[in-house]
């Protein structure tokens, strides 16, 4: 079936334009000011909505297999279609965890038969992901992972990062890093500050992430590694990842639409919806990663997407889970917060979320809209208004802060490989 979307702007290398676009059979098949084609399916679009390139979101938790009472892969990627994403990557932290090239391919396959946009598969560093035990890289690679991670917790032992680091260059694929000393937390719950004094909460030296961050991009220098470092929250954090770029080190950031959006001050109440890992620092640190962002040394967004039942997240941040969901209502918010008052622009929103990952983590297929790519698109409106309501979450987790807030853009419509996998008003 071919589908011709007209009347909308259209995201072509950087810029906004006026353009059609014909799709069929998976992939782009023209974009030309005034298409004419009688046999398809005609989507006439208004000025104010926007074709964008799917969005591309390399840190999401699906939870299965294990934990599916907080997600499963169809409920996961139903929430990243509602929300524009069209390619997500998918932490290793489930049960059982794809440390062996005979788990990993039976996690793709599940990952086959119930995801409903693009999924890549991040194996764990270390056996069951929290040992010190290394994994076969090589054959984890052969068997289709497209990185290494042990996201949820840090890799402890420097030795272990080293040797980690070295056999991860080896197969030529990334270590996304999870970056967390332990014996820095303090079992904390939120940053070290005002709040966390105020409400009588333990708390998170912001050294937890900077000391081992600092160690890693030492061994980084050794061993040349792509080194990717996951939710940075820090101002210190974004000083060291710019001086190692600096250094020509092989180093990409991302930053998590959460930490750009709020800081300690946010939390004033005892409340567990906003008990995240990282926690949210200070205004200066939010501030650092804004401008870590628009100066590249943070090079996209990434939301972190963590789901979790109710009781999970219920009482008090003492003992409730750590994590909020974001793939639903990062664009929206994003779009309310930055680009409205015009912080930043819709083009560089969209480069943040869908073309700077694609490009760094070389996905040819996604992250730009062109003749004979795969039609994975997204449907802006930026002319509605709406408010952030669980009831209409695809996730089975409604774990967000945000929930009741108003939001100034949405999502029309996500396709992906040319289908509809997500359209505006249709049922869940």
């Amino acid at each position: 079936m071919k589908t011709l979307l007209t009347g909308g702007r259209v995201f072509l290398e950087g810029r906004l334009v006026q353009q059609d676009v014909l799709v069929s059979e998976q992939k782009i098949r023209q974009i030309a000011p005034a298409i004419q084609c009688s046999d398809a399916q005609v989507i006439h679009l208004h000025p104010s909505q926007v074709i964008a390139p799917g969005f591309v979101d390399l840190h999401v938790h699906l939870r299965e297999p294990g934990f599916t009472a907080k997600e499963t892969i169809k409920t996961g990627t139903l929430a990243a279609a509602h929300g524009g994403y069209t390619t997500v990557a998918a932490m290793p932290n489930v049960h059982p965890v794809p440390d062996t090239p005979a788990r990993l391919r039976a996690m793709l396959e599940l990952n086959q038969q119930q995801a409903q946009v693009h999924v890549l598969q991040y194996a764990s560093i270390t056996k069951a992901r929290t040992t010190d035990q290394l994994v076969d890289f090589a054959g984890l690679k052969a068997a289709g992972a497209f990185g290494f991670s042990n996201d949820g917790n840090g890799v402890q032992k420097a030795a272990t990062m080293y040797a980690a680091m070295q056999g991860i260059q080896q197969v030529n694929l990334p270590l996304m890093a999870h970056i967390e000393d332990d014996g820095l937390t303090n079992k904390g719950v939120i940053t070290a500050g005002s709040s966390a004094q105020k409400l009588g909460l333990p708390a998170i030296t912001p050294a937890a992430e900077t000391a081992q961050l600092a160690r890693d991009l030492e061994l980084v220098e050794l061993t040349g590694v792509h080194y990717h470092a996951c939710h940075v929250s820090t101002a210190a954090g974004v000083r060291l990842i710019r001086s190692a770029k600096a250094r020509g080190l092989a180093v990409s950031a991302e930053v998590t639409p959460h930490h750009l959006l709020l800081d300690q001050s946010d939390i004033t109440t005892d409340n567990p919806m906003f008990k995240m890992n990282p926690p949210l620092r200070t205004l200066a640190d939010r501030q650092a990663l804004l401008a870590g962002l628009f100066d590249g040394t943070i090079d996209f967004i990434a939301t972190d997407h963590a789901p979790h039942t109710a009781a999970d997240k219920s009482g008090s941040m003492k003992t409730a889970a750590f994590g909020i969901t974001g793939l639903e209502t990062s664009f929206a918010l994003l779009y309310t917060h930055l680009v409205a008052p015009r912080i930043c622009s819709l083009e560089q929103l969209i480069q943040w979320l869908s073309c700077k990952p694609a490009q760094i983590f070389h996905l040819p297929q996604a992250g730009r809209i062109a003749v004979g790519k795969r039609a994975d698109l997204t449907i802006l409106n930026t002319a509605e208004t709406a408010e952030v309501q669980a009831q209409k979450m695809y996730s089975l987790g409604h774990n967000s802060p945000f929930i009741g807030e108003k939001v100034t853009a949405t999502i029309q419509a996500t396709m992906v490989a040319g289908e509809w996998v997500y359209q505006e008003g249709s049922k869940k």
